[in-house]
């Protein structure tokens, strides 16, 4: 008797990947992302492309673009089953990337990538995503969701955003008008926001061999809860002294802390003195420069230590940003000034 030669049936469900799955993944996340649209906003989610029309006010519209991560604060969200907050933390970064030029966020498409599709966690990521969108005034209009097995471990997803925004060329913030006697003011972070990760991680988890549920009463917090602090949107205060036109320039305090992030907007011939006790530093940093027995100059180049953006601003606008910030309830602390130097931050 001839043996049956058909060869078995191999599917894509059967390498990893369901598309029925990710289908209804797909048909959720586009519930949540029209939450988020505008009159401005032409296609559905699910084109191959996203069209968004812009608004004839500007006189000569520059579109002003950003990319960003979560990095490894992803590790501790993993750890905590904690997966709405990173959405909010990915959009907030990118708003805050591109409002330093003075730019208004338009619209926003992400990237999730992971081994295989869970989709509650995927919508509680969007969700956050979505959130954070409106309230930036930002529509989500698509993005990607990537189903890899065994690129990513179980359990474990990579997350990347991407935003546009638009300003007019006139009021576009280069820091070209930054001068000697102009005035710094930080606005304070509520933590590490999405930056300095790794570093902390280790400190706290294998140096101190701490668990996201340890409470430690040097930053009054559970270590945990106190890593997934939200990643500010500092978008509100900073359209209102953009509006105004009161700045000379501002640097988003992410990845390198102030001490390479506030070089990026002095132009040649001008350096930047910071006062290292004009404001309060939260307890977090504190208790991370010790265990580790840190430099300063290592915890300055590394986090933001609360401040979480700088404006510079004239001197003669010195009382007019003041208003702005008490009537929207937001703290400033005059935290140094410019000076003639070699594009450098000098702390005093």
């Amino acid at each position: 008797m001839a043996q049956d030669s058909t060869p078995n049936v191999v599917t894509y469900a059967d390498a990893g990947v369901d598309i029925d799955r990710a289908n209804r993944t797909k048909q959720r996340i586009k519930y949540l992302a029209h939450k988020t649209f505008s009159r401005s906003v032409l296609s559905e989610i699910g084109s191959f492309g996203g069209l968004f029309a812009i608004n004839p006010k500007y006189r000569e519209p520059v579109l002003v673009s950003s990319v960003d991560g979560v990095g490894t604060k992803l590790k501790v969200a993993f750890e905590m089953n904690l997966h709405h907050t990173v959405g909010a933390d990915l959009v907030n970064h990118c708003v805050n990337d591109i409002a330093v030029q003075g730019a208004t966020p338009l619209f926003f498409m992400d990237y999730l990538a992971t081994g295989r599709l869970q989709p509650e966690i995927a919508e509680k990521v969007v969700t956050g995503i979505a959130e954070a969108c409106k309230a930036n005034g930002c529509a989500l209009i698509g993005g990607e969701t990537a189903e890899m097995p065994g690129f990513y471990p179980e359990g474990e997803y990579d997350l990347a955003g991407f935003i546009v925004g638009i300003a007019d060329r006139e009021r576009i913030l280069t820091g070209k008008n930054v001068q000697p006697g102009d005035v710094l003011i930080g606005l304070p972070s509520n933590g590490l926001h999405t930056n300095g990760y790794s570093l902390a991680r280790k400190l706290l988890f294998e140096v101190a061999r701490y668990t996201p549920e340890t409470f430690v009463s040097e930053i009054k917090n559970k270590v945990g809860n106190e890593l997934m602090r939200t990643h500010k949107s500092y978008w509100p205060v900073v359209k209102k002294l953009v509006d105004g036109g009161l700045l000379s320039a501002m640097a988003h305090i992410t990845g390198g802390g102030i001490t390479e992030n506030l070089p990026r907007v002095l132009p040649r011939g001008m350096a930047a003195v910071v006062e290292v006790n004009s404001w309060p530093v939260p307890p977090v940093f504190e208790h991370l420069q010790r265990l580790g027995n840190i430099p300063q100059t290592e915890m300055y180049r590394t986090f933001n230590m609360g401040v979480g953006m700088v404006v510079v601003l004239p001197a003669n606008n010195f009382k007019k940003v003041q208003t702005v910030l008490e009537r929207v309830g937001e703290k400033g602390y005059t935290i140094g000034r410019i000076v003639k130097g070699d594009r450098k931050v000098q702390y005093a």
